[in-house]
């Protein structure tokens, strides 16, 4: 199982990014995916998860209305829209992987490298 977190930079107060998280060595239909978060100096927070076999997904309430997860089964990858960003958006982002899915909660056994990403004028 890897996983592949890419798509972080640079970008300005009220801007948009899309992170991506490319899965090999499962397929998205079994597993749950989570994006987490880790500013410095803080601790890591579940941010958004997905789970394509039951068909749900879930945010933080800090994201709600502004961060969009999906995946394309068919390029095993889920993606995370982030629209309206805030400068407490920074962190480095993380995506992880489970067959049963913990929501919010970073109990996932898989995780990929992080990709960073910072708001900022």
């Amino acid at each position: 199982v890897q996983l592949q977190a890419y798509g972080g930079g640079l970008v300005q107060p009220g801007g948009s990014l899309r992170l991506s998280c490319a899965a090999s060595g499962f397929t998205l239909d079994y597993y749950a995916i989570g994006w987490f978060r880790q500013a410095p100096g803080k601790e890591r927070e579940g941010v958004s998860c997905i789970s394509a076999s039951v068909g749900s997904t879930c945010y933080a309430d800090s994201v709600k209305g502004r961060f969009t997860i999906s995946s394309d089964n068919a390029k095993n990858t889920v993606y995370l829209q982030m629209n309206s960003l805030k400068p407490e958006d920074t962190a480095v982002y993380y995506c992880a992987a489970d067959p049963l899915g913990f929501g919010l909660k970073p109990q996932y056994d898989y995780w990929g490298q992080g990709t960073e990403v910072t708001v900022s004028s």
